[in-house]
Parts: structure tokens; C-alpha cells; sequence
């Protein structure tokens, strides 16, 4: 099919590429014996139990139970697709992506979205030369200077200026119909009912806000403090741009690509309100502060915050509008609230905020408040019990009948269980919690299928274990195959699995290079590839490969011994009822002979 990578390519691929330097370009990862371990990147632990194996060019999270290639790793990491984190391994090897019939797939689509990744970049240079060269910038880099900026800041989150022109980046970067419709559909025109387009930022300070992946996909625009009697619509204090085809405000957060650039291990995360108290926390080598793009939390920020650090630090304005702020944040974190996992909330006195906090306190008090911040629990049952007087039996009701349905929105563990004792505690209540019987089950259920799989040696079935072997090693393929070209036979084996181990055997004949996570590629987006992925996190109680061989074969030869017994079953019972033509009857007597040679070399001397 047009448009298709070559199989051959992807596996090259992936024996080109080395998953651990993939990972560790990411995620720092530690040696730890013939492994690489680190904190998952997919969801947030203390202890480390995700490893990468460089024999196999496998990633496995025995938490999460995340798994998989390189490719599979920069498509839940990077948000990619399938083609672009091929594309983005190639590139890392200087290598061009061929597609089958010279084509890629929706190619028009895809220089389409380039295209607009690439007008915005153009877009974020533009503003930033018109910062340093634009004969009305003054005011701007005056604002600036009295915020406190150094170059170096305002070159690390690419600041800008938005003259104060109705068509100054029309003009510059508009230069054709086409481009001119880009721009409308990136957001930073904005056209008319006649047709005619204006630029949307105006007199601005200009925010980029990049993807993770380091690309422009929107803006935000401060207004001039001399501009902010303005009375038109675009007038407000920040103006952020529109929905557009490259950006969701519901899913991005100002900031967070600053942040994994400048921390390679990220201990929290603050969110806070405004572009420039993100730019400003960093001025004082506060790292790790994001902002929303005017929205509320969402539960996509919460899921991405939380794949980058185990702790969330909520910062708002101690007024009533930042409480409340506050308390819809705590209710969209009630889901992800799981173990090893911690939210603060952080509310600073009337009239400051973290720019002018940090300058009036310093680095090391504002970071010894936000240490001291009211966690979790502590912020959710102060509000709760400020709403309902606990002393009275009506209070201690209402604040059960109130805690109750939030608490029961966290995931099942040990945090959403001490959650449930403290509520029990203030209430004065018991709470009959069936759940609590379910989780008890199903961690009796993991731990025995824990323990089943620490003794897969003995568990598994022939079939099984072959596949795993082959998974761990897949060369061990080879010096059977030599021996047994033809193995149609075991496909009349009646056993799980037996079809898959055969296609595993004709994939590796054909391809005898393949490394594990190649092999598994194979089947990507089909319910096997996760009985795979399981299966390849095994590992022997020795590394000896002579000895797997050894087992290798072993398995093999009984369960082609067993195929053999069974087609001499089936041709006896034939032979029995006087039905077995002269071809039967040939193979019948040599099966005959081969039972009986194998009897007779397995007797002792």
C-alpha cells in the first residue's frame, strides 16, 4: 500500500537506534546490573520500577505496566503518532524515511500542519526581533528591566514584542494568500467580514507557549502598562490566542517545556496564574513553575503534571476569587490522587503575587512557605469542616454527606484509605466501604498472579515458554531451525498459543536479526502485543545462553514429538477402522520407525 514505512526499515531501525540513550536523552536513567532503571515517566512512584533493557531494546514499567520499543516510547512520551516517532528516530540517525510508492500518507495534510509549525516560528522570531529592533520597543524592554528580566530569561522563554501596528506581522510574514490564510489559522490574524485581515496581538508583550516537543503553537500577549486604559475588546490585562489547529489551552501549560529544559529532574511543580510570574519565579531560579492559559485545571493538565513529578503546588492570591480558584483545582485533582503522590496549596497575602512575593522574600523564604503549604487533606478537610460546625450531630452529617462522594472519586490505595479514616475520625462515624473489601481481593489476586509470575519456570506451559525464550533471545531461533526446516507438523498441535509461537519462528527465519522489541513491533495495536510485552519482562535465574539452547531446543523437540504421536494417533485410528490409503500407509510406518528409534535411544544402556 502507497503511503506504507517498509517492515524491513523498522526493523533496521530499531537495530540502528539504541532505546537506552533514546530514554536517557529524556529520562536520566541509573545502571543497575545489565538494566537501567528510573522513576516511571507514565505515572508517578518514589521507588524506581521502570527498566530499560539494553539487550532486548525494551522499556518495561512493572508498576504501570508500561512497555515497549523506542517507538513506542516516544509515541506515549512525545505524544506522537506512529510515523512521526519513526520520523523522529530516523532524524535522530540522519536517516530519510522511505514509504512505499514514494508517498507519504496524507502528505498535503501533513506539509499543511508543518507549515503552520513553521509560520509560528517565523511568528515567535518576528516578535522577538521587533523587541530588539522596533523603534517603539522602548517601553517594553523598560517594562521588562523593571520586572526584573535578564537577557538571558527572556531569551530562554523567546520574549517578544507585538508592535502597536494593525498590520505589522501581516505585512512581514503575510506575504502571500496562502500564508496570509495561515495566519487567520493559527490564530494571529484576525479577519474580517470583508475579507480583510488585521493582526490579533497588538502593543504587547509576547508569550510563546511551546508544546513539549519545543515548538511554537501559540501566544500570549501582556498588555503595555501605558496601554491599559484601553477600552477596546482587546484591551484586557493578557490575551492569549484562540483554539487552533495546534493549540488546546485545555491541554497545554505555559512553561512546562522551560521547565524539562532547565531541570532534568523536576521535584515539584507550581502551577501558578500569569505568564510573568512563570518568567519572573525564574528570573529567581524557580525552575518549575507552569501557568494555565486562562482556563481552570483541567484533568489533562493534572495527568501531565503528574507524569513529570509526584508533587503539585497550587499558588493563588489569598482574595476570595483565588480560593475559589483553589478548591476547583483540588476537585479536578481528585482522581489522580493516588500513592506517592502529593498536591499542595500555596496562598500568598492580599495585594502580592509570586513575582512580587519572591522579590520582597527572597528565594529561600518563598521556598521554605511553599514547603510549609497546606497539603492535600489539609486544605480539603479545613474547608470542608469551616462549611459544616462539627460539634453538632447535624455538622458531623453534613460533613460526611459533603466528603464522602469526593473521597470515593480518588483511586483505589492506601491514600484514598487514610482519607476515608480521617473523615471517619471527624465524623465520628464507621463507614461501611465495600470497596475496600474489592481492593482487598484484588491485591490478594495481583499478589498470587505476582507470585505466578516469579515462578514462571515451573508455570509455564511448553508453548509459553518457547515464546518467552525467543522473546528474551530471539537467536535462540536459529540453531533449531537449522536442524528442523520444516515444522508444519506442530500446526496441528491443538495447544494455546501454538499458532503465535509458529509465526514468531517464520517471522525470525525470515529475519534472524530481529532484537526483542522489533519482534514485538510486529504486532503493534493488536491484543497480542500486550501478551507479549508481558511475557518479555521474564528474565532467566541465569544469563547463560548455552543453557537456554539447550532448554530452547528441549521444548521444541517435545512438542514436536508430540505433534509426531499425535498424526501417529490419528493415522492408527484410521489404520484401525481400515481407512488409510497407500501415502498413510507410508507415513504411517516411517512415524513407526521414528517412535520406536527414539524409544530405543532413550533406554539406558
Amino acid at each position: 500500500m502507497a503511503g506504507r514505512i517498509p517492515q524491513q526499515f523498522i526493523d533496521d531501525l530499531l537495530n540502528r537506534v539504541d532505546i537506552v540513550e533514546v530514554i536517557d536523552s529524556r529520562v536520566p536513567l541509573k545502571k543497575k546490573g545489565k538494566e537501567y532503571s528510573a522513576c516511571c515517566p507514565f505515572h508517578s512512584e518514589k521507588t524506581p520500577s521502570f527498566t530499560v533493557s539494553q539487550n532486548k531494546q525494551f522499556y518495561h514499567c512493572f508498576g504501570c505496566k508500561a512497555s515497549g520499543s523506542a517507538i513506542g516510547f516516544l509515541m506515549e512520551y512525545e505524544h506522537l503518532s506512529y510515523p512521526e516517532a519513526i520520523e523522529e528516530l530516523a532524524h535522530s540517525q540522519g536517516i530519510e524515511v522511505p514509504y512505499e510508492g514514494g508517498q507519504r500518507p496524507d502528505p498535503a495534510l501533513k506539509k499543511v500542519q508543518t507549515d503552520l509549525y513553521d509560520l509560528m516560528q517565523e511568528t515567535a522570531q518576528y516578535y522577538q526581533h521587533q523587541l530588539r529592533q522596533h523603534a517603539s520597543s522602548e517601553q517594553a524592554i523598560k517594562y521588562l528591566k523593571e520586572r526584573g528580566l535578564s537577557g538571558e530569561i527572556a531569551k530562554d522563554f523567546a520574549i517578544g514584542y507585538a508592535p502597536d501596528s494593525w498590520d505589522g506581522l501581516l505585512k512581514a510574514l503575510g506575504t502571500s494568500a496562502e500564508r496570509e490564510k495561515a495566519l487567520v489559522t493559527t490564530g494571529m490574524l484576525i479577519q474580517k467580514d470583508s475579507g480583510k485581515c488585521y493582526d490579533r496581538f497588538r502593543d504587547r508583550i509576547m508569550f510563546p507557549i511551546r508544546d513539549r516537543r519545543g515548538r511554537c503553537i501559540a501566544f500570549g500577549g501582556r498588555i503595555l502598562p501605558k496601554a491599559s486604559s484601553n477600552t477596546d475588546k482587546e484591551g484586557a490585562k493578557y490575551l492569549n490566542s484562540p483554539e487552533t489547529p495546534l493549540f488546546h489551552k485545555g491541554r497545554e501549560l505555559y512553561g512546562l517545556y522551560e521547565a524539562r529544559q532547565a531541570l532534568r529532574d523536576i521535584p515539584r511543580l507550581m502551577v501558578v496564574e500569569g505568564y510573568m510570574d512563570v518568567v519572573a519565579l525564574a528570573q529567581f531560579d524557580v525552575r518549575y513553575a507552569v501557568a494555565t492559559l486562562g482556563t481552570a485545571t483541567t484533568p489533562d493538565h493534572m495527568q501531565r503534571l503528574f507524569q513529570l513529578t509526584s508533587e503539585v503546588v497550587f499558588c493563588f492570591d489569598g482574595d476570595r476569587a483565588g480560593k475559589d480558584a483553589a478548591w476547583r483545582a483540588l476537585q479536578t485533582c481528585l482522581p489522580e490522587m493516588r500513592d506517592g503522590r502529593e498536591t499542595r496549596f500555596m496562598f500568598l497575602p492580599e495585594g502580592e503575587d509570586p513575582d512580587s512575593y519572591i522579590r520582597k522574600i527572597g528565594k529561600d523564604a518563598f521556598e521554605a512557605e511553599l514547603k510549609q503549604s497546606q497539603t492535600f487533606s489539609e486544605y480539603l478537610f479545613k474547608q470542608l469542616t469551616n462549611e459544616a460546625d462539627i460539634s453538632g450531630i447535624g455538622g458531623r452529617a453534613k460533613l460526611v454527606e459533603t466528603a464522602q462522594p469526593m473521597l470515593s472519586q480518588m483511586p483505589e490505595g492506601i491514600y484514598r484509605k487514610v482519607m476515608f479514616e480521617q473523615l471517619e475520625k471527624l465524623g465520628r462515624v464507621e463507614l461501611s466501604q465495600p470497596e475496600s473489601a474489592h481492593s482487598e481481593m484484588k491485591r490478594r489476586f495481583k499478589s498470587s498472579r505476582q507470585a505466578a509470575s516469579n515462578n514462571m519456570k515451573t508455570a509455564m506451559s511448553p508453548v509459553r515458554k518457547a515464546i518467552t525464550l525467543l522473546l528474551y533471545q530471539p537467536s535462540l531461533a536459529q540453531h533449531w531451525l537449522q536442524r528442523n526446516s520444516d515444522y508444519n507438523e506442530l500446526a496441528k498441535l491443538d495447544l494455546p498459543g501454538m499458532d503465535l509461537l509458529l509465526e514468531v519462528l517464520e517471522i525470525l527465519r525470515n529475519s534472524p536479526n530481529l532484537s526483542t522489541s522489533a519482534l514485538i513491533e510486529r504486532w503493534r495495536q493488536t491484543p497480542t502485543a500486550n501478551h507479549l510485552a508481558k511475557l518479555a519482562s521474564w528474565q532467566p535465574e541465569l544469563d547463560d545462553y548455552e543453557a537456554l539452547e539447550i532448554e530452547f531446543s528441549a521444548l521444541m523437540d517435545a512438542l514436536n514429538k508430540q505433534s509426531v504421536d499425535h498424526r501417529y494417533d490419528d493415522l492408527q485410528a484410521k489404520l484401525d477402522h481400515g481407512t488409510l490409503n497407500e501415502a498413510e500407509m507410508a507415513e504411517y510406518k516411517m512415524l513407526l520407525q521414528q517412535i520406536y528409534a527414539a524409544k530405543s535411544a532413550s533406554k539406558p544402556d
